[in-house]
């Protein structure tokens, strides 16, 4: 099996290249391979999906971080997301945006070469837009996992006309002035120019008896309310994907997803750093030279921590298996504790007095007691 071809080698662009050289590098290998300019050209049909392949994942800041750290093997095994287009189609459909970037201004929108293409998929079936919802937990329902109920506004097909924008028991009707083509194309030398049909907006209907509860629109507002289960350990910027809870489908299409995207609320006893948790434990001086066992309020229950004797201020203790769940893993992080030492302001004449012996007995030099400074 060949080896696959580096991405920045295939666009012909440095590893450091910025977002904007990564994108006309990419325009200019479409518009050279475009497969309608190079009809019955096999090589440059290939070169066409290779070039999309690789700014699939070099347009993209997450996917070519992965691809940098890892290359191809980034997304192999599981790993999904990278470029692996093998129908020319699949690329105009999920490229349409870039495609109406690189030759909108110039041609009226959208890939002069593939009309055909638009059209179709114009007036047929479309897939609903993803929707991004973000919500935020505290660090006890990090811990413990959590089911959320969100609530959010959406699109979705009209019920009473299921989406056509006619009165019910009417049918919308071709548009003549563009013969349900959705577009007016006419032609500049080599070049198609396309414009969207000004009378049928690019639907290729036309509506006479529109439907009274969406004004011919086809979609209706939406209140979705829905329970997301939320596992132990996400963090701030984990994105949960629910499948078909996005936007409705157009026409009949499937409806998109949704992403809900985390934020992990401050906790004003803990801090977090991975699947560790970091806090203090206040102890006495007495205790820090004696040692003692310490009840401490933990994330999730009471931890009993034993404090050697000799323990120093600052000193840090390590509870094994009580911090973060992992989140793709069993098992959790540790609970660190950074020991806080307590020195008394002020003594009693007993606690003074003994403390005094104690000095005289080390050969410690102290200053002398003041009379009514103690007690």
């Amino acid at each position: 099996m060949a080896a696959e071809r580096d991405y920045y080698e295939i666009l012909g662009v440095a590893r450091d290249a910025a977002p904007d050289v990564i994108k006309k590098a990419y325009r200019k290998l479409a518009l050279q391979y475009h497969p309608d300019k190079n009809r019955g050209d096999a090589s440059a049909e290939e070169k066409f999906k290779e070039a999309a392949n690789a700014y699939e994942v070099l347009g993209n800041a997450e996917k070519r971080a992965r691809y940098d750290r890892f290359g191809h093997a980034a997304f192999q095994g599981g790993g999904g997301g990278g470029g692996q287009y093998q129908n020319v189609d699949d690329i105009f459909a999920n490229f349409s945006d870039i495609f109406g970037d690189f030759f909108g201004g110039a041609f009226g929108g959208g890939d002069p070469f593939s009309q055909g293409r638009r059209r179709g998929r114009q007036t047929g079936p479309a897939r609903g837009a993803d929707l991004r919802y973000r919500t935020e937990l505290t660090l006890e329902e990090v811990v413990s996992g959590v089911e959320k109920e969100i609530q959010f506004e959406t699109e979705g097909n009209c019920e009473p006309c299921n989406g056509t924008g006619a009165k019910k028991g009417s049918q919308p009707a071709t548009c003549t002035t563009c013969g349900g083509q959705g577009q007016v194309i006419a032609r500049q030398g080599f070049f198609q120019v396309a414009t969207t049909c000004p009378t049928c907006h690019g639907s290729g209907q036309m509506i006479k008896d529109k439907c009274t509860s969406c004004s011919g629109r086809g979609r209706s507002k939406l209140q979705r309310k829905i329970k997301v289960t939320v596992p132990a350990g996400v963090d701030t910027g984990t994105q949960l994907r629910v499948a078909a809870e996005g936007e409705g489908g157009f026409r009949g299409g499937t409806p998109g997803d949704l992403y809900v995207e985390i934020q992990v609320a401050d906790h004003k006893r803990f801090e977090r750093e991975g699947s560790h948790l970091y806090s203090a434990l206040d102890v006495s001086y007495l205790q820090a030279l004696l040692g003692t066992e310490i009840e401490f309020e933990g994330i999730d229950g009471t931890e009993t921590v034993r404090v050697p004797p000799g323990t120093q201020p600052g000193a840090r203790i390590r509870v094994e298996g009580r911090g973060v769940p992992l989140l793709r893993n069993k098992g959790r992080g540790d609970l660190v504790l950074a020991v806080d030492v307590s020195i008394p302001a002020k003594l009693s004449r007993d606690e003074e007095k003994l403390l005094r012996e104690v000095a005289e007995k080390k050969g410690e030099k102290v200053l002398p007691a003041k009379k009514g400074l103690f007690g």
